[in-house]
C-alpha cells in the first residue's frame, strides 16, 4: 500500500511539474507571445485602434488640459490627418477648475465637449482623462496609464510639454510622458498591454521658459494651409478663449450671436498673431527645412523639439515623420 501511494505521488508530480513550467513560461514570455485573452483589460485592448491603413503614421499628443494640444499642435495634426495619418490628442486632466465662474463636473463635461468638437474639425481623435485640474501627480498609476495609451495607439510619435513649464500639470504631464519613454518597450511593465517593439520619437511642445534650458526647435512646420481650420477649432473652446478661462468675467459672455461672432474674430486674430510670431521667431529653421524661397514666405508655424529620451531620429527620418517640407 505504501509503495502504491509513493508511485501515485511520483506520477502526480511528474504530471504537475510540466504544467507548472508551462504556466510559468506563459507568464514570463514577452507580452506579444502571451495569451492575455482572460486579462481584465482584454476587452479594452480589443477596442484599441489598429492600423487599418498600413504605412500611415500614428501620432499621440499629451496636453495637461483640454486646450493645450489644440493650441500647440492643432495645425500639424490637421495636416497629418489630411494625409490619412492617425492622430490622437489626450488631456491628462479634465480641466474642472479652469474657469472663473463654473467648476467641477459641469465644467469638465463642457470642456470635454469642446475638444470633441475641435477634434471633428481637425479630423483627429481626442480623449480626456478623469484627473482633477491642478492635482495631477507623477504617480506609478498615472505612468502606467500613459504607457498603455502610447502602446494601444502604437505610436510612432509622442508629443508633450517640457518639464520646466510654469504650470504643475504641464510639468507633471511632461514627467509622466518622459518616464514612459523607456517603459513602453519593456515587456514586463504593464504586462497586460503588449509592449512596443521599438521606441517612438518623443517631442516637446514649445514654451517661453529659459531656465534651466530654453526650448530649441528641431522641427518647424508651416501651417498656412490649415491655419483657418486650426482657428476654427480653437474658437470652439469658448470656456477658455471667449469667457476668459480663470481670469474672465461676466462681461465676456456673449449676449447674442453678433457678440459671439465678434468674440470669435478677436480670438482668431489673437491666435493668428501668435502663430505668425512663431514663424518669425524660428525663421532660420524654416528656411533650413523648406529652402530659402519657401521659408521666407511662411506666415504661420508650429515648432517642436526632439526629446533626448526615446528614439533619436536623423534629419532624414524627421522629414519622413513630418512629410510636409517637400511640398
Amino acid at each position: 500500500m505504501k509503495m502504491r501511494k509513493n508511485v501515485l505521488g511520483f506520477l502526480s508530480l511528474v504530471l504537475l511539474v510540466p504544467a507548472l513550467i508551462l504556466g510559468l513560461s506563459c507568464y514570463l514570455a514577452p507580452a506579444a507571445q502571451r495569451d492575455l485573452s482572460t486579462s481584465p483589460l482584454a476587452s479594452e485592448r480589443a477596442n484599441a485602434p489598429s492600423p487599418n491603413n498600413p504605412g500611415k503614421l500614428r501620432i499621440i499628443a499629451f496636453g495637461a488640459h483640454p486646450d493645450d494640444c489644440e493650441i500647440r499642435a492643432g495645425g500639424v495634426a490637421a495636416m497629418w490627418a489630411a494625409q490619412g495619418h492617425h492622430v490622437k490628442f489626450v488631456s491628462t486632466t479634465n480641466g474642472d477648475i479652469g474657469h472663473w465662474k463654473m467648476a467641477g463636473g459641469p465644467l469638465a463635461q463642457r470642456r470635454t465637449k469642446e475638444v470633441q468638437q475641435a477634434a471633428k474639425i481637425l479630423g483627429i481623435e481626442t480623449q480626456v482623462l478623469d484627473n482633477h485640474d491642478g492635482e495631477l501627480m507623477p504617480t506609478l498609476e498615472n505612468r502606467k496609464t500613459i504607457v498603455r495609451l502610447i502602446r494601444e495607439w502604437k505610436a510612432d510619435i509622442v508629443m508633450a510639454h517640457r518639464t520646466n513649464d510654469y504650470h504643475p500639470d504641464h510639468r507633471y504631464t511632461g514627467v509622466l510622458v518622459q518616464d514612459a519613454a523607456f517603459m513602453v518597450i519593456c515587456p514586463f511593465f504593464c504586462p497586460d498591454s503588449p509592449n512596443l517593439s521599438r521606441n517612438p520619437v518623443f517631442l516637446y511642445f514649445p514654451d517661453r521658459f529659459q531656465k534651466p534650458n530654453p526650448f530649441e526647435p528641431d522641427v518647424v512646420v508651416a501651417i498656412d494651409e490649415v491655419i483657418d481650420k486650426k482657428l476654427n477649432a480653437l474658437v470652439e473652446l469658448e470656456s477658455q478663449f471667449v469667457e476668459g478661462c480663470v481670469t474672465g468675467h461676466e462681461g465676456l459672455i456673449p449676449r447674442n450671436e453678433a457678440e459671439r461672432a465678434a468674440s470669435h474674430r478677436r480670438i482668431r486674430d489673437r491666435f493668428r498673431r501668435r502663430f505668425e510670431a512663431t514663424a518669425n521667431k524660428y525663421r532660420p529653421k524654416l528656411t533650413e527645412l523648406y529652402g530659402e524661397k519657401k521659408g521666407k514666405k511662411v506666415k504661420c508655424a508650429e515648432a517642436f523639439e526632439v526629446c533626448e529620451y526615446g528614439r533619436q531620429p536623423s534629419a532624414a527620418e524627421l522629414k519622413k515623420l513630418f512629410p510636409f517640407f517637400g511640398r
